[in-house]
């Protein structure tokens, strides 16, 4: 898409903080983050919203699932088990869909947010 920012990342014709790259998937830094991370995991494919993903691209949509608690883990946001039982630690992935769900950028994009406590009550 010619005026999409993130197809714009994509094709590294405007810079971002990437973490993470393959064939499919780019994830970079928020540039308006949340919380103390904040991540942002998006196909390559331009997919306007996650209603408008096909069948097909099931696959795809489970590859973008799976990459967040690896990403959350290398930036330090996974849950920790102690020995007591007790758990620190987390993040939340999140997926905005279309104007009333808060979507502001129309390509499919994932977040992962994380860090210390104080943005927990954000929504």
């Amino acid at each position: 898409m010619d005026n999409c920012i993130f197809c714009k990342i994509t094709a590294k014709q405007i810079p971002a903080g990437i973490v993470y790259e393959d064939e499919e998937l780019l994830a970079f830094k928020d540039i308006n983050p949340a919380a103390p991370v904040h991540l942002l995991i998006i196909p390559k494919l331009h997919i306007d919203t996650l209603s408008s993903a096909q069948p097909e691209q099931a696959a795809l949509l489970g590859k973008i699932l799976a990459l967040a608690p690896k990403l959350a883990g290398e930036h330090g946001c996974a849950p920790v088990t102690h020995a007591d039982g007790s758990v620190t630690g987390g993040y939340k992935t999140l997926i905005n869909t279309g104007p009333d769900g808060g979507q502001e950028v129309y390509h499919l994009h994932a977040h992962v947010i994380g860090g210390p406590k104080p943005w927990r009550g954000q929504r």
